[in-house]
């Protein structure tokens, strides 16, 4: 069973298929790991359901988000391991200026401590690793990081993290306009709502990236012989 299945009808997956869309783009030879916004604000300082964890950070997203950081974790392993390049797409702290029309829509991210910005311990970053603070939700908007990928000579990369309809989405969309081969693990994402990240796991499945389990991927991934391997 698919994430989307108890959201998208089985008429609507027919309809896709019929067209042609959702075919397997395949992974390249150069991947990168992108861990977006995997912050205590989108997870809460401990797994809590999520009306709790919304009285702490009003951008958590609950105890979903911790099922992924276990997830991020394992993914993580396997790029250390293979000493591939792993990225860090974050949203840097809020001031008065950056409020925009982000600060109409959801005025509480205004209001966000500094220790909510801070990177969720079990999956964050170490030397060497790149980070890369944005303002906008695409991980590519205004920021470094295509300059970053052209230099590693990266054609491929992991996308994890929140929120699926989100930062996501728009980092995958951009990802997929640069001509990057684009996987995402379907357990390595979260959002607060199950319907939008079902939905929108299945949109961008069926036109932008490869949505596959994690064990499916990381035995792909694994299986890059030395060679191939981002030196």
């Amino acid at each position: 069973m698919r994430p989307w299945d108890s959201v998208i009808t089985g008429e609507d997956q027919r309809r896709y298929d019929a067209a042609g869309f959702g075919r397997a783009a395949g992974i390249g030879c150069r991947p990168a790991l992108l861990i977006i916004d995997v912050q205590y604000r989108t997870t809460g300082s401990i797994p809590m359901p999520f009306w709790q964890a919304v009285e702490e950070y009003p951008t958590s997203c609950g105890d979903v988000a911790w099922k992924a950081v276990g997830h991020i974790s394992r993914t993580l392993e396997l790029f250390r391991r293979k000493r591939w390049p792993v990225l860090f797409p974050h949203v840097a702290p809020k001031v008065r200026q950056d409020g925009g029309r982000l600060a109409a829509k959801v005025p509480a991210i205004m209001t966000i401590p500094p220790v909510g910005y801070q990177f969720v311990r079990e999956v964050a970053p170490i030397d060497g690793d790149i980070l890369i603070p944005k303002k906008h939700p695409s991980a590519f908007f205004g920021t470094t990081l295509a300059s970053h990928l052209i230099d590693l000579k990266v054609d491929s990369l992991v996308m994890t993290g929140c929120t699926t309809s989100g930062c996501v989405r728009a980092s995958v969309v951009d990802a997929f306009s640069y001509n990057f081969h684009v996987a995402l693990p379907e357990e390595c994402v979260y959002d607060r709502s199950p319907v939008a990240h079902g939905v929108n796991l299945f949109d961008m499945a069926q036109k932008y990236a490869d949505v596959l389990p994690t064990d499916e991927l990381l035995h792909t991934l694994a299986k890059l012989t030395e060679r191939d391997d981002v030196q």
